[in-house]
């Protein structure tokens, strides 16, 4: 029903729509307030309002009472009566209250004598509800129309019933925008008026009959107006100023966003942000008008602008909280979460599509969606009131499949919340999942199911509904509460990464000062030939580092890490960008003296159990960070994601992963068709390898990953515990780099005869690593190689350079929790080091 290709009214027709609802118009006293505002500008404006304070509640009262044989309803009617002459009385001199009294009681008595059919007929159709609740916009714009007027403030009334026109979905109808639009359009351009008011929420279907636009409609209507018209912009007048970082009644220390996109304020008011109906977004967001909300009874605060032209031309001072990574966390409440579950739906098409259709014959909303990669399950949350109906509906459509065994019946869990962080810029900063997941597991939050959209704009989980206030001071804590920190750091390693990240830190840096309250203060910096350092607190300039470099002094790296250590500055974090053991060995050294290291070079991490765990007990002893995410999934938050699940008591099972970003790449990219070699040098020349490409190829660097891993996940492992099924010839690692090359090119019959005999099974190749624990406690085991993977399995469609990482864990036993995404290249692991980094500042 909306059509997107429509017509309007040409640019500068009104200078903006005001629309004001909730307590803006609750009595008369705040509606006093709402014609004020119009009324100190009184240019070119259509004015939308929504029903009187807690009318449209009370109608529904009396239709359902009626519904019911329950004479009550009359009593309810009567109320509401009562209620609109005492607004109209109180704001409207006496010379002017007895067209509008008459007008208020002509219309109550239609609106009694709907109910008494309904009472008489014992029936309440979606149609005639909706016939009853828009006496309640009807009644408050006429008495505010009445009252404008003997405020001398000329307009015209407009029915919005003429010139909005809907389908017939009684409740919630969709708009027609082609017919509507050129009905608003024309309406406003022949009117001689420059102030027009329009009562929200209600609308007309082709036959004439009343529909609305669902609850919180009014909003909805104002952008439609707004749309139509080409508005400059839209202003929303509540009793809050503008959306909020949290829910104010929870969190005590919420803050106003000042700036927002639209895509941000869609999901939070989807997440249940009151402030604003999610419908209302969708034709501002067509159009770009930008969209105001505002404060009726505090109209001098700046409150909420929202767009995304607006947020791209706002000063960087100017944005407010909203140029940090998470805009705002909202929540929905009474939330369930309803399963589908059994063997006979893997790789059995047709189970999802049945699942939703038998939901939506039910007319029941999904609110959040996961389903594990295995597709054993699908898990849906929707609102609690559903339930009954969705598991009815549900098992009937697969009733024969539970018979057979094949499908489990419905699985049901109530009282839970859904909360979540929304914000555009999560997609651009590896680690927020992690971040998230381990607040809120540090407080004793359990995560039910976890969502996240492929725009990384909003992060889901469910919780416990006891937790949910918790849990959004929690985060609220996490991602808005900070101190003013200097980090001072220490770069060894400037090469092709080590670049990278100077170069996103020079990106980032005003940023960070201005929106997370962070200085990064780069203090030294290394490559394999000089070292630079600066006193007396001046910092390395990020855009001149290279030229400074270069005039530096002969590089020692025995003189470098006694340097960190007697400046001894707050906060020094050591940053290795190399694959060079010597830089390695230096870390304990740097722990043992309070100096937090990250390392982006996994020797250390893969070096001897015992120097590893040494290392671990440095850091907790002298309060400092070893963090090294990067050494398994470069930007990936795999080491983090499993640290969340062992912290919060979860145990590892088994992983099974693809960890070479460069073996994947490789394989992706092989298909016989040209040299294995090629395809090898394609890769070291893109920076996916590392500098020696047989440390990818050998299995080396994978076994290392899955080490770390293991080890992380609380196994005492070593290299040689792990079985590596190489597929290179034994001659590939003679000599040089060079001489590796030559060895492939030799030895490509036998990469085109792997290619092939996966290809005529129907299978990919993948160097896979694996760990399984041992339920005994003696000792899990590891192995890495080549495998034929089937197009079943997780890992088949993985492509380009992409990683992927399965945990199956005590929680997670059968429907692994899953971490993929680009596992090399220069910019997603300077950026994973970078996310280290802030990982040190946050603690």
């Amino acid at each position: 029903m909306e059509n997107k290709n429509v017509q309007a009214a040409p640019s500068g027709v009104v200078d903006k729509v005001l629309k004001f609802g909730g307590s803006s118009v609750a009595n008369a006293e705040s509606i006093q307030k709402a014609v004020s505002i119009i009324k100190s500008n009184l240019e070119h404006q259509v004015v939308v309002v929504s029903a009187l304070g807690g009318v449209t509640d009370q109608l529904l009262k009396a239709g359902s009472l009626a519904e019911k044989c329950d004479e009550a309803y009359k009593e309810v009617l009567l109320q509401l009566e009562k209620k609109h002459l005492d607004t109209a009385r109180a704001l409207l001199p006496v010379t002017h209250q007895s067209s509008c009294l008459s007008m208020i009681k002509q219309h109550c008595n239609e609106l009694e004598e709907i109910c008494n059919s309904v009472f008489y007929l014992e029936e309440l159709s979606p149609r005639i509800k909706d016939r009853i609740v828009s006496f309640g916009e009807l009644l408050s714009s006429k008495i505010i129309s009445a009252f404008m007027l003997s405020a001398g403030i000329e307009h015209e009334w407009i029915d919005s019933r003429t010139v909005i026109k809907t389908n017939s979905h009684f409740g919630f109808a969709a708009v027609n925008f082609s017919i509507t639009n050129n009905l608003i359009s024309y309406r406003i351009c022949s009117s001689s008026k420059k102030i027009f008011l329009a009562p929200g929420f209600i609308a007309s279907d082709e036959h004439g009959h009343i529909t609305t636009l669902g609850r919180g409609g009014s909003d909805y209507t104002a952008a439609i107006f707004a749309a139509a018209l080409n508005a400059s912009c839209l202003e929303i007048w509540t009793d809050v100023t503008g959306m909020m970082t949290a829910d104010p009644r929870w969190v005590p220390n919420a803050k106003t966003i000042s700036h927002i996109s639209y895509k941000e304020a869609m999901e939070l008011s989807h997440f249940g942000a009151k402030v604003i109906y999610p419908p209302t977004i969708q034709p501002v967001m067509r159009k770009q008008i930008p969209t105001w909300i505002k404060n009726t009874f505090a109209p001098g605060e700046a409150g909420t602008v929202m767009g995304d032209e607006l947020l791209q031309a706002a000063p960087s001072g100017d944005r407010g909280v909203s140029a940090g990574m998470i805009t705002g966390i909202s929540s929905i409440n009474s939330i369930a979460l309803i399963s589908l579950e059994g063997s006979g739906m893997v790789g059995i098409p047709g189970f999802s599509k049945r699942l939703f259709e038998a939901l939506a014959h039910e007319n029941i909303n999904v609110i959040l969606i996961t389903q594990s990669s295995s597709e054993h399950s699908i898990c849906v949350g929707v609102n609690s009131s559903d339930i009954i109906k969705a598991k009815r509906s549900v098992d009937s459509t697969f009733e024969v499949e539970i018979a057979q065994g094949k499908v489990e019946p419905l699985k049901v869990e109530e009282y839970l919340s859904i909360i979540a962080l929304v914000g555009d810029k999560m997609k651009s900063h590896p680690g927020i999942s992690g971040r998230m997941f381990d607040a809120l597991g540090r407080n004793g939050i359990n995560v039910r199911a976890i969502a996240q959209g492929s725009s990384e704009r909003n992060i889901s989980a469910v919780i416990s509904a006891a937790d949910v206030k918790k849990g959004v001071n929690v985060l609220h804590e996490a991602f808005f509460e900070t101190a003013y920190k200097q980090l001072n750091i220490f770069i060894v390693g400037a090469g092709n990464v080590g670049s990278k990240l100077l170069g996103q830190l020079q990106q980032q840096q005003q940023f960070l000062l201005q929106h997370l309250n962070l200085q990064v203060r780069v203090a030294g910096i290394s490559n394999s030939k000089r070292m630079l350092f600066v006193d007396n607190g001046n910092e390395i300039g990020l855009s001149t580092w290279k030229e400074q470099l270069q005039e530096a002094r002969e590089n020692d790296l025995d003189e470098f890490v006694e340097t960190v250590i007697s400046k001894n500055l707050r906060n020094s974090v050591f940053v290795d960008v190399t694959a060079n053991a010597d830089v390695a060995k230096v870390y304990d050294r740097l722990l043992s003296k309070a100096v937090s290291v990250v390392a982006c070079n996994k020797i250390a991490a893969s070096s001897s159990y015992e120097h590893y765990s040494r290392l671990k007990a440095l850091a907790n002893e002298y309060n400092a960070l070893f963090l090294f995410e990067t050494n398994v999934g470069a930007g990936l938050p795999v080491i983090g994601t499993l640290n969340d699940l062992r912290r919060s008591g979860d145990k590892v099972n088994k992983i099974q992963a693809v960890l070479s970003g460069t073996l994947n790449f490789v394989f992706n990219n092989y298909d016989g068709t040209r040299p294995f070699a090629e395809v090898v040098k394609q890769a070291q020349d893109e920076g996916y390898t590392e500098p020696d490409p047989r440390l990818d190829l050998g299995g080396t660097d994978v076994m290392r990953k899955i080490m770390i891993l293991a080890r992380e996940a609380g196994e005492k492992i070593e290299m040689e515990d792990i079985t590596n099924n190489s597929f290179l010839p034994a001659s590939c690692f003679e000599g040089s780099v060079t001489d590796f090359y030559k060895e492939m090119a030799k030895h490509e019959s036998h990469f085109k005869a792997l290619y092939n005999e996966a290809a005529a099974k129907g299978c990919k190749l993948k160097f896979v690593a694996t760990f399984t624990n041992s339920p005994l406690g003696d000792g899990g085991k590891a192995t890495v190689g080549l495998q034929h993977i089937t197009d079943n399995s997780d890992f088949y469609h993985l492509y380009g350079k992409d990683n992927i990482v399965l945990f199956y864990t005590q929680r997670y036993p059968e429907q692994p929790l899953v971490v993929k995404g680009a596992g090399a290249g220069a910019d997603v692991t300077a950026s994973g080091v970078f996310a280290d980094i802030i990982r040190v500042a946050r603690v």
